[in-house]
């Protein structure tokens, strides 16, 4: 008898009012779960894995260790001798090869016959290949036939597996000079190096450098955008690295908050990939 025309006006609208909230709070809270437009996914930031071949002791140990953490690297292929008394781009390599490329991983160019610079002279560059035909002999080079050595791996690479190389290379020891740099580009390779906290030690001697070290100095010394370097298998180190330092290496960046990356998205390379190629040297490919 009291209910005037006021007051059940002021009770529709408190219950449209309730109405209208109870509409638009999951709504509020579902958007309050989603990341922000430009949120870090990895605060830590993006570290790119390389590995060079080696004698492939260790290889496969790699290729299961990346495979489950998720993660792609980049390879730097060279015909050296393996464990098997064969060579890492012998076609008895082809179905491991395959599976990092079902895997997404990236690869490059080590040379083919791990060949180390020597000096460079009158346009000409000595070059000393420590395995193939010529091994232990020092070599005189020009443009063609430094382009030719590069391009061995990636053609031995693409017969294996049908995919190209990243027109990458990486020079054994790293030794480079600017005119093998210079060659290289303009026949469609750039150079990568490694960062200096990137140098995982996998080579030195395990007297001297025991895994349990190495594991805590990369830990403590890695940083955004850097490239890391170790190899497949490493003969004179008699305690290999991988089975000790790799596993508890990426779960331990991964708890830093650190996300892992192929060189195809490296700021300082990406463009360099994904630029037009010359015909017939597409990624580094005859």
């Amino acid at each position: 008898m009291g209910d005037t025309r006021a007051s059940r006006s002021g009770r529709l609208g408190r219950l449209l009012a309730a109405l209208a909230l109870a509409c638009v709070l999951p709504s509020a809270l579902q958007a309050a779960d989603v990341p922000k437009p430009g949120a870090k996914a990895c605060p830590a930031g993006t570290l790119y894995l390389t590995f060079d071949t080696g004698s492939m002791s260790q290889a496969q140990l790699i290729a299961d260790t990346l495979r489950r953490h998720h993660i792609r690297a980049t390879f730097f292929l060279a015909n050296e001798p393996t464990v098997r008394q064969d060579s890492s781009l012998d076609p008895s390599w082809a179905p491991y090869w395959k599976s990092l490329v079902a895997d997404g991983h990236a690869f490059g160019t080590h040379t083919f016959d791990h060949v180390y610079l020597r000096s460079v002279h009158a346009g000409h560059v000595t070059m000393r290949p420590q395995f193939g035909t010529q091994a232990g002999k020092d070599m005189v080079m020009d443009a063609a036939g430094f382009c030719q050595e590069l391009r061995r791996s990636a053609d031995a690479f693409h017969g294996m597996t049908g995919a190209a190389m990243v027109p990458l290379w990486r020079a054994p020891g790293g030794r480079t000079a600017p005119q093998t740099v210079q060659w290289a580009e303009q026949c469609g390779f750039r150079h990568v190096g490694w960062a200096p906290a990137g140098f995982l030690g996998d080579e030195l001697s395990s007297d001297r450098y025991p895994n349990a070290a190495l594991l805590e100095r990369a830990l403590a010394n890695l940083r955004d955008g850097d490239i890391t370097m170790a190899h497949l298998g490493i003969w004179s180190r008699k305690d290999p690295w991988a089975p000790g330092v790799l596993e508890p290496l990426l779960a331990g960046l991964e708890r830093k908050g650190f996300c892992f990356a192929t060189l195809r998205e490296h700021p300082a390379y990406r463009d360099w990939i994904a630029r037009p190629q010359p015909v017939g040297q597409k990624e580094g490919r005859r």
